[in-house]
């Protein structure tokens, strides 16, 4: 079968190749998924461009992408709740290297849900990582309750168009950052209070939020903790790495020691308020994924597609996505 595979660290245009590899065959508790669509997240990128070689280190050539939608193929013996035609939606696991962008693509059946008949397969694809990340920061971290205030930086993008819908089906008042020109998309989701980041400080308009939802990192980390209120909730998904993290990445003492110091000035601000930080990395995960099917049955949330490509143009679509104005998620079509 055809992939896209990583054949270096490197920029997007040259360390990427179509290569021919194996069909992949299912394991136990695995299914096989013909892939009819797929799409890409900065994460894909970064992991090129080699910013997480400290968590763990590529062995070139590579397949890339995690997120996908297709048809069962073929079914593990010991996997009883999926069987061959079934549509299905998967965030394939860190163990099995991705490879989303190819023909086909095996996937743990704990990490695979049924995709429902109303959501195309490209609706389907864009759902995983940037669903899964949004409802274990919000749901499963932070606990976001009805009536709470939470600021979702980056609204417009995959994670933050999301995380938006998610939180007003909880019942949360939602503000938001974005630009200008993506002010009234934010709107249209259900943004409560939308900050245009090239006019206003969102630091001069946001206060007491219950809960702050952390995409960008950087000074938005530490400035999490100037409008948080106190006994509030912040969880990021590029910030400082936790201890709660680091243990659970299996970190030893050495660089566990070296993050803590790295992330002082987080945990001092958190302090201040008597807030928490939660630095997290999405888990594959099955169930949730369901979940996240049935809110969209129910038309709680809805897939938000800037572009899509076709399998053959899939560098160009990373090259797209690298320039951080995409609208939602990315596609591509198989």
């Amino acid at each position: 079968m055809q992939a896209l595979m990583m054949t270096k660290y490197g920029d997007i245009s040259t360390s990427l190749a179509f290569q021919s590899t194996a069909t992949p065959k299912a394991a136990a508790n695995q299914v096989i998924i013909k892939v009819n669509a797929s799409s890409i997240n900065p994460f894909d990128y970064k992991v090129l461009q080699g910013e997480y070689k400290a968590f763990k280190k590529i062995h070139f050539p590579q397949g890339i992408g995690r997120d996908v939608s297709g048809v069962v193929v073929e079914v593990g013996n010991l996997v009883s709740h999926f069987k061959v035609g079934d549509a299905v939606l998967s965030r394939i696991d860190e163990g099995l290297v991705g490879r989303t962008i190819a023909e086909y693509v095996a996937s743990e059946a704990q990490h695979t849900a049924l995709k429902p008949q109303e959501m195309t397969h490209e609706e389907a694809a864009s759902m995983p990582l940037a669903g899964l990340t949004a409802l274990q920061a919000l749901v499963t971290t932070a606990q976001l309750k009805a009536g709470e205030k939470v600021l979702i930086h980056a609204g417009s993008g995959g994670v933050g168009t999301i995380a938006i819908q998610l939180a007003k089906s909880l019942g949360a008042f939602v503000v938001t950052t974005t630009s200008t020109a993506n002010v009234d998309l934010v709107k249209n989701l259900g943004a409560d209070q939308v900050i245009d980041y090239k006019k206003e400080d969102y630091l001069a308009q946001v206060s007491d939020c219950d809960v702050v939802f952390d995409t960008l990192g950087g000074a938005y980390t530490l400035d999490a903790f100037k409008v948080i209120k106190s006994g509030g909730r912040v969880v990021s998904v590029n910030g400082e790495v936790d201890d709660i993290l680091a243990r659970k990445l299996g970190l030893n003492f050495i660089i566990r020691k070296i993050l803590s110091l790295k992330a002082r000035k987080v945990t001092q601000a958190a302090a201040k308020k008597n807030a928490t930080y939660r630095m997290i990395l999405m888990n594959s995960d099955g169930v949730q994924l369901a979940e996240l099917a049935e809110l969209y049955v129910q038309k709680k949330i809805k897939a938000v597609i800037d572009r899509s490509y076709p399998f053959t143009e899939s560098i160009e679509a990373l090259k797209y996505l690298s320039k951080g104005r995409a609208k939602g998620k990315v596609v591509i079509t198989h």
